[in-house]
């Protein structure tokens, strides 16, 4: 794969990921005519993409299935592809604007301050809803989508620093459950106050049609963090990790006072996205 001036991904679906299991073989389709351009090992095409990725970092694998599982808008089209660095999926011809919070920032004293981590989602969930008016776009579909849909882009940045000054490995369990518990209150944080503002200032204009959709993501999203069933998902994500978080309090957080559940309508059909900078550390799948 040529130099390092792009980003590439496949896209994979569950049933592809069953031929590989399988050994089966797999139809390679022309996106032209839909007709079939050749059959292939489904495991080998497997293996020369873990081989590729273990070489040179690409092709990031993107599961199709899971994330339209995780779809707020499905009624309006499914999810088909991502930005280049894969953080934003969401609808053909949308786009969000990112924010990355430094959390080096939240950490003072050999402690990590929590109330204003929450805080700083609540404001740049709303400076990025501001933002979404304030944008402008390549075209006038991906501007009127964006209006439409109002997704937002929050995440957070300098993950490997915060561990290190708190003396955690980045491949270890602790790492990893800490990363969790800070992408899950930063998340519901951002989701409440899509409410709140919703409550003001009205839905997104594609909420209507979505709504069911949405509030099933919502209430996965709570009981992700939870470890309790999810509704509607192809593959049951990783729960919180409560036993190794190294503070207690992080994922004690939705059961504090003054924390609620928001069941109501959400200014904004997505809110955190995280780019490569934030994304939590994981074992190499290969």
């Amino acid at each position: 794969m040529s130099g390092q001036n792009s980003n590439n991904s496949v896209r994979v679906t569950d049933a592809f990921l069953r031929a590989v299991r399988e050994d089966a073989p797999w139809e390679l389709i022309r996106r032209t005519d839909g007709t079939v351009a050749k059959t292939v090992s489904a495991r080998d095409l497997w293996d020369q993409i873990g081989h590729a990725a273990w070489a040179c970092a690409d092709p990031g694998i993107q599961f199709h299935d899971t994330v339209n599982a995780w779809h707020t808008c499905p009624e309006d089209g499914p999810i088909r592809g991502s930005n280049p660095c894969s953080e934003y999926m969401f609808l053909d011809d949308t786009a969000c604007n990112l924010a990355s919070m430094n959390l080096l920032t939240f950490w003072t004293d050999g402690r990590f301050d929590a109330d204003a981590y929450v805080h700083a989602s609540r404001l740049w969930t709303v400076t990025l809803e501001i933002s979404v008016l304030m944008a402008q776009f390549p075209s006038r579909e991906i501007a009127q989508r964006s209006y439409d849909f109002r997704t937002l882009g929050l995440g957070y940045a300098n993950i490997g620093g915060l561990l290190m000054n708190m003396g955690l490995g980045y491949d270890s369990d602790q790492g990893r459950a800490i990363c969790g518990a800070l992408s899950a209150i930063m998340t519901g944080t951002a989701y409440a106050t899509s409410a709140r503002m919703a409550a003001e200032l009205g839905a997104f204009p594609g909420h209507a049609r979505n709504a069911d959709h949405m509030l099933r993501v919502i209430r996965n999203h709570r009981a992700a963090a939870h470890g309790t069933a999810c509704e509607g998902v192809n593959v049951a994500p990783v729960a919180l990790d409560a036993a190794n978080c190294p503070d207690a309090g992080l994922v004690d957080w939705p059961a504090r006072p003054g924390t609620r559940r928001w069941p109501w309508a959400r200014r904004t059909a997505s809110a955190t996205p995280r780019p490569p900078s934030s994304r939590p550390p994981a074992r190499s799948a290969w």
